[in-house]
């Protein structure tokens, strides 16, 4: 269905506009001595990996509203995958959540994943619940158990999470440890973290010398007294332990109210440990929503210090792994995923218009009002012509989710799917 798009078609009553917009703006950025078209070509360069339990709907623990069309199976995962990007020619990459995503017919798998100019970029392993004929229990706890046959379980299962990656050319782990205890005195803490550390390595050295290992935190949830990766602080002294190839991930949702992720964004970029990113928006704690549906300022922030680390000569260049990880019951997820992505780039075309060096001015000379107004310029920019820009010139939808419904295609996966499909995952 993706192929069948009529894309110029859709796009043809908005050009002229569009057109007016991007105009008045490149003119306006040149004033400024800045290139409109070089910040289009990077925003055409930045890919969002989608994730394949995002794909229908979800996101509650007290029950699903299923809006029909939602994909049954891997192949049609990789199908709705194609749609969005298409449409946005921003979303070439999908990640893996095993069990529920265990490749079965693998070359028919690389062939529509070439067919439609796709990849698999990552694995995410899943030890946070008990599936089915499963021999032990996680239920207080995976790698970091008082069992040692539990911890061989949960390291088993990740390396079979490594094994089926790369059978669909992976290169990434990611592993959200769901460890932790709700009572004072159920868990010994410290040991606790050295049995995670040692179950970790195991499964480092089972991993490929050209794969990396993501290790992500969390707080609190499931857990309420104690998690055992609870901060980036945790995750990134594992990292140091394991060695170069395993780095921190970041979900923006992961975080206590009010925590300042952007320097813990600029921390970890400055220490050539920041791996990877799991986008979405949060109004109390783990929300799920859509990324830059709640704080858009923050997302802002922190591409401010993704730009300002790759403009820094000393800072590592490492490329970061970018993954929505966005899931609820009131959207068409393939329209949030559009949103998703479209907020991502906005916030990114924000950050480039920074003007560095006068912001460098500023902070030096302890400026504090006029470095301000330097972040609040870019930030106040309505930069949504330079990103609609970018999908066109790549070939994609000057509006995505305009797109989407004029194309009228959750309809048609409904009538390809069936009002009661559901997807798997979630």
């Amino acid at each position: 269905m993706a192929s069948d798009l009529p894309l110029p078609e859709l796009n043809q009553p908005l050009l002229a506009e569009h057109q007016l917009q991007f105009s008045f703006l490149a003119d306006l950025l040149s004033r400024r001595q800045q290139d409109a078209q070089a910040i289009v070509q990077q925003l055409s360069d930045f890919q969002v990996a989608i994730p394949s339990w995002a794909l229908g709907t979800g996101g509650t623990r007290f029950g699903r509203y299923p809006l029909g069309g939602e994909p049954r199976n891997l192949e049609e995962k990789i199908a709705d995958v194609a749609l969005l990007h298409q449409l946005n020619r921003s979303s070439n990459s999908i990640s893996l959540h095993i069990p529920w995503d265990i490749p079965q017919d693998v070359p028919g798998l690389q062939q529509l994943l070439s067919h439609h100019g796709l990849v698999i970029d990552s694995v995410n392993s899943n030890t946070f619940q008990d599936q089915k004929d499963q021999p032990f229990s996680y239920k207080f706890g995976s790698l970091s158990h008082t069992e040692p046959g539990v911890r061989q379980q949960a390291i088993q299962h990740n390396v079979d999470c490594i094994g089926y990656g790369r059978q669909l050319g992976a290169k990434t782990l990611t592993v959200w440890l769901a460890d932790g205890s709700n009572f004072p005195g159920q868990q010994h803490l410290r040991r606790a973290y050295l049995r995670t550390q040692e179950s970790l390595a195991a499964i480092y050295e089972a991993m490929p010398s050209d794969w990396q290992m993501l290790i992500e935190y969390k707080p609190y949830e499931p857990h309420f007294y104690s998690m055992v990766i609870p901060d980036w602080g945790t995750s990134h002294a594992l990292c140091q332990q394991l060695g170069q190839n395993a780095n921190v991930l970041v979900d923006l949702g992961h975080h206590l109210p009010n925590t300042n992720i952007e320097q813990i964004v600029g921390r970890l970029r400055q220490f050539g440990r920041l791996g990877g990113f799991h986008f979405n928006g949060s109004m109390y704690g783990d929300d799920d929503l859509t990324t830059g549906s709640i704080k858009p300022f923050q997302l802002f922030l922190i591409f401010n210090e993704l730009v300002d680390a790759a403009h820094d000569a000393q800072v590592s260049s490492a490329a970061v792994a970018y993954m929505i990880d966005a899931s609820h019951n009131t959207k068409d997820p393939l329209e949030d995923l559009l949103q998703s992505v479209d907020n991502i780039l906005g916030a990114y075309a924000k950050a480039l218009l920074v003007d560095r060096a006068a912001l460098h001015e500023a902070q030096e000379a302890n400026d504090v009002a006029r470095a301000e107004e330097i972040l609040r310029d870019a930030f106040l920019t309505d930069v949504r012509p330079l990103v609609a820009e970018s999908y066109r010139q790549s070939g994609g939808a000057l509006q995505p989710v305009a797109a989407y419904r004029r194309a009228g295609l959750r309809e048609q996966l409904i009538r390809q799917r069936g009002k009661l499909s559901l997807s798997t995952g979630l």
